[in-house]
């Protein structure tokens, strides 16, 4: 069996000339693309946090359930090469058309459609897509953010699913009364994460992850991990988080080592450390009912913050940095919405 520094080349008896320069190195080149092939999927989906690959997961299994509806069957589209064979882009086509018809949010389909032409980019490089079906799958378009507001006002079914068309609206006032809570440990708990999340504009997953060590009172900064972005950041606590923060450690009820927020009791007490995304964002729910505040979320309360930010000058490049976004589409967003557009303009 015929070998050049150890890679074996050939295992057919009646091949065993030695290859030229040139034939070696093809032949090294397709047994390369081969071992990069059948690791594509699975290399592609290390890098990932587990929030986005369960995000794409809910994107590929609607899609298939679409597919099943209409009697193919496919298999793990997330992981499987194989599934993605009998994929065209008419059936990408059909699968955004069917959405829009069935009601779900234009951003989410855009979402979807993005992932889809992702994996779709890995079954291609795998070789069970061909350029060809992927580059059509990839001209399949979405909607922009402007075409939006004029499909809703067209379809009968607008939105499905648990996610707002809209956030809930927070005044300076409101957001003041969510910051002002009893001096009990509930209570005192509450002021802290509230100050988080309006003051801060941290995501609900952010705040679950806080430890009482990420907090430097020396010179009053926290630094936390954003893992929907894979960074570590470092803010500058507002005096309100800062007199939060030291009100709890005052009282004690600052477990050192642990989880920053502490479970609820029922008698207004705390329990053991580490609050779930699910608690946290119940208890926000909770506060903001007591407000008037239907419906109120964590999320809600990031909107505040950076329109809030938006509204008394901040750049978008700036907000961008402290919102830990990975583009600007997000915070540019806020300040168009709250800026007039000629504030600048000198005509004298």
């Amino acid at each position: 069996m015929p070998k050049s520094r150890g890679i074996v080349v050939s295992t057919d008896e009646n091949a065993l000339q030695p290859l030229l320069p040139g034939e070696l190195a093809q032949t090294l080149g397709q047994q390369a693309n081969a071992a990069a092939a059948r690791s594509r999927f699975a290399d592609y989906r290390a890098r990932r946090a587990e929030q986005t690959l369960r995000r794409q997961e809910a994107d590929l299994l609607l899609f298939r359930e679409f597919l099943e509806s209409a009697g193919m069957h496919t298999g793990e589209l997330a992981s499987e090469a194989a599934a993605w064979r009998t994929v065209t882009w008419g059936l990408v086509e059909a699968f955004v058309k069917w959405q829009l018809k069935t009601g779900y949010a234009i951003p989410s389909i855009n979402v979807r459609l993005s992932t889809i032409k992702t994996y779709a980019r890995l079954a291609m490089q795998v070789g069970t897509l061909t350029p060809q079906e992927y580059a059509l799958i990839r001209a399949v378009q979405g909607y922009t953010y402007r075409e939006q507001a004029r499909i809703d006002q067209k379809r009968p079914v607008r939105r499905i699913g648990l996610k707002k068309a809209e956030p809930v609206k927070i005044t300076p006032e409101q957001a003041a009364a969510l910051k002002d809570q009893p001096e009990t440990p509930q209570g005192r708990r509450d002021r802290l994460m509230m100050c988080l999340l309006l003051d801060h504009g941290l995501r609900v997953g952010e705040i679950a992850l806080l430890k009482v060590e990420d907090f430097d009172m020396s010179d009053t900064t926290l630094r936390f991990f954003r893992p929907k972005v894979s960074k570590e950041q470092v803010h500058r606590l507002s005096p309100a988080t800062a007199a939060a923060f030291k009100s709890c450690l005052d009282a004690g009820e600052l477990i050192a080592g642990g989880l920053l927020l502490r479970r609820s009791k029922k008698n207004e007490e705390l329990s053991q450390a580490g609050m779930s995304e699910r608690a946290i964002t119940g208890r926000v729910c909770f506060l903001g009912e007591k407000l008037g505040l239907n419906g109120l979320s964590a999320h809600d309360c990031r909107h505040f913050w950076a329109t809030s930010a938006a509204r008394h000058g901040t750049d978008p490049f700036t907000l961008q940095e402290a919102g830990g976004w990975s583009s600007l589409a997000m915070p540019r967003r806020y300040v168009e919405d709250n800026t007039i557009a000629n504030d600048k303009i000198k005509l004298e």
